[in-house]
């Protein structure tokens, strides 16, 4: 797969200890690479820093068919870090340019119109904004077996209408787009850095900032005027943002939605009762950075086939009327996303189970929610900004949402029990053998009720797993306002699904990078007034 050529990405090893910019972007993942590629194409000198290396160091890692091996990757240059959470659902982050689009499940579909409207982006400009991104890294995916037979089975237990291809929320089932071409090769959001201006903006990888610098003057609110940043071998460097009288430089994070609120703790913009607590000094007292923090739930089944299938990921989702959300992949060793959560059920059906013991001869059938309505939090352990912060989100913590659970577990079971999947699976496996199978191999660390294989409302509690959809702890009108500006200090925004309240459409991804898009726009006509 060819690979871009990018002057201007450079190791922050390469980077002065002191530099000035009119945009410092923090982040250049999913909302930070539009962001920046946008941002360079007036007179504005923009800075990208971020904390992993390139994708395009070995394209092989991030093919398709390596999707789960790399997300699971837990070796120290790795590009995914993963965490557990208190919930004790194991998780996983980007480190990497181009953010979670690198490491992710690759699956392209826009948000619901009620996301646009709260999150104060312009229709229009919000589809000016899709289509840029579409036009460089979205593919019509191929036709799979397995995604064929998935939309069938929607299509049989009435996930209806039939959209066909399209890239609109809507409910019924779709195919929907991918940032897979057809040979296999991701394509990220780094690709879209294409678009930038290469004689503007700079790239630094293995940049790991530390904190935001302020200043302040008497009566006036902080301003963001600098950032520190650490290289691989440890070398200390700042870069500010330019500060003649006339300038409208900012500094933007797009640390993620872990990333960026740990980011503002660490600046001294945070519970300032716990920032004290670990020697940071105090900014700004604001109680509600890292508050709000929610995770898509999911939970499905696994199921084994006879016959090899070739492999694929989500192409297919179904939405239907009760705010459920189905999608799947096949042909995946999962093993090593498993948990090993304490006692454990057995198959009813041993030697079905055995039958079923192919590592890569399964599919992972599941279902997500709209929402969630559940709310936890993020707080900091320590001040050492590589380490992951304490995270929690408090699955089904509402009862609606485990309500939708049950409800979408039902329709799970009818499409598994469908003519369409029924061809393609074992015809002697019930699915309350795949329900067992499943509860054995759940990939979380939590414990089994004994209650876990009968009732779906336990099954749902005791098998989540995370969609990788974090969201929140930086959220508009309560951190940033609809600019995405941070209340009570000037010259810093948050840009990232840190901002969100809800995880917009099936997959977040193509509204992360439209943010990334328009709020570029945005930020330049406001820099021409």
């Amino acid at each position: 797969m060819p690979t871009p050529k990018y002057s201007f990405i450079q190791e922050a090893t390469s980077a002065p200890e002191v530099s000035f910019y009119d945009y410092i972007v923090i982040g250049g993942g999913t909302a930070g690479c539009p962001l920046a590629a946008t941002l360079s194409t007036r007179d504005a000198k923009v800075l990208v820093l971020e904390r992993g290396g390139s994708p395009y160091t070995n394209t092989t890692k991030i093919r398709m068919e390596n999707f789960i091996s790399t997300l699971t990757d837990d070796s120290p240059n790795s590009i995914s870090q993963s965490f557990i959470s208190e919930d004790r659902v194991p998780g996983n982050r980007a480190r990497v340019l181009g953010g979670g689009t690198v490491i992710n499940g690759g699956f392209y579909s826009r948000a619901e119109t009620l996301f646009l409207k709260e999150a104060g982006i312009d229709e229009a400009l919000a589809n000016e904004s899709y289509e840029w991104v579409e036009k460089k890294i979205v593919y019509k995916p191929r036709a799979f077996q397995w995604q064929t037979a998935v939309r069938n089975g929607l299509l049989e237990v009435g996930v209806l209408p039939d959209n066909g291809f399209t890239f609109a929320h809507l409910n019924g089932t779709k195919t929907s787009g991918t940032l897979f071409d057809k040979n296999g090769n991701r394509h990220t959001a780094a690709d879209l850095l294409e678009y930038a201006n290469p004689t503007m903006i700079k790239v630094y990888l293995h940049a790991v900032v530390h904190k935001i610098t302020f200043t302040t003057k008497d009566g006036q609110r902080p301003k963001a005027d600098g950032v520190i940043f650490y290289d691989a071998n440890g070398g200390r460097h700042i870069a500010y943002s330019k500060h003649e009288s006339n300038n409208r430089s900012e500094i933007i994070l797009s640390a993620g939605a872990i990333g960026s609120p740990q980011l503002l703790m660490l600046s001294g913009i945070g519970p300032a009762a716990r920032l004290r607590s670990l020697g940071i000094k105090v900014v700004l007292d604001q109680p509600m950075v890292g508050r709000e923090m929610a995770d898509k739930p999911s939970n499905g089944l696994l199921i084994p086939y006879p016959t090899h299938i070739p492999l694929s990921l989500i192409t297919v989702v179904g939405i239907n009327k009760t705010s459920n959300y189905f999608e799947s992949f096949n042909g995946f060793d999962l093993s090593d996303l498993s948990g090993s959560g304490g006692a454990q059920p057995q198959s009813s059906n041993p030697s079905q189970e055995a039958m079923a013991n192919s590592t890569t001869n399964q599919a992972f059938l599941v279902q997500t929610i709209f929402g969630p309505i559940s709310k936890g939090y993020l707080e900091l352990q320590n001040t050492n900004v590589s380490d992951n912060p304490k995270l929690r989100f408090n699955y089904f913590q509402a009862a609606v949402d485990l309500r939708r659970c049950v409800s979408g577990m039902q329709t799970i079971i009818n499409v598994v029990n469908s003519d369409s999947l029924s061809r393609l699976r074992f015809r002697n496996m019930t699915t309350q053998d795949l329900i067992n199978m499943t509860v054995n191999r759940a990939a979380n660390l939590r414990p089994r009720n004994p209650n876990a294989t009968t009732s779906l409302e336990q099954y749902c509690i005791d098998t989540v797993m995370t969609f990788w959809h974090y969201h929140g702890g930086c959220q508009i009108r309560k951190v940033v306002d609809r600019d995405y500006k941070v209340l009570g200090l000037d010259q810093l925004r948050v840009i990232d699904a840190s901002t969100f309240s809800f995880s917009p459409g099936t997959n977040p991804q193509a509204t992360i990078m439209m943010l990334g898009r328009s709020m570029g726009r945005r930020i330049l006509q406001s820099r021409r007034r």
